[in-house]
């Protein structure tokens, strides 16, 4: 029979490595280090951006090349301009890249989906992406029918 300082040590060293299981799983679970502290920025502007927020992934083919940087509201076009921070591995991206907004599943978070051009001229840190896709809001397609099924009716 075991005596009750091994159970306690036994169960102690559980906790532990339970404890440093569920820490691990959490580092790795918020995408620390794509882009740390390095990289080069560049913007966006988009006419809806939906819930599209700060620390959201940047991909190019499935593959988180940065993150969004900053959401602002630019006051003279009232569009709201996006910056993103982009790994300095990706400093080939073409000049005519577009940024479009999209969602991971149905349910899921927005993100930044980067399509490269076939421009010889490269992004380079504080350049503007020109061509965007703003987000597809469901709500939105949701009034969009009902407005024009209405409308046929009559």
């Amino acid at each position: 029979m075991k005596s009750s300082h091994q159970i306690e040590f036994t169960a102690g060293l559980f906790m532990l490595l339970a404890i440093a299981a569920l820490v691990f799983l959490a580092l790795q679970a918020t995408d620390r280090g794509v882009v740390s502290g390095g990289g080069f920025t560049v913007t966006a502007e988009f006419t809806n951006i939906g819930s599209l927020k700060p620390r959201a992934k940047v991909n190019m083919a499935g593959v988180t090349v940065g993150t969004v940087e900053r959401i602002e509201l630019d006051p003279a076009t009232f569009d709201a301009r996006v910056t993103l921070r982009i790994s300095d591995r990706f400093n080939e991206l073409p000049e005519d890249t577009s940024a479009s907004i999209v969602t991971a599943g149905i349910l899921g978070d927005q993100y930044v989906s980067l399509e490269p051009g076939g421009s010889p001229e490269v992004l380079r840190d504080g350049d503007r992406i020109m061509f965007t896709n703003s987000a597809l809001v469901l709500e939105q397609l949701i009034s969009r029918y009902l407005f024009n099924t209405e409308g046929e009716d009559n």
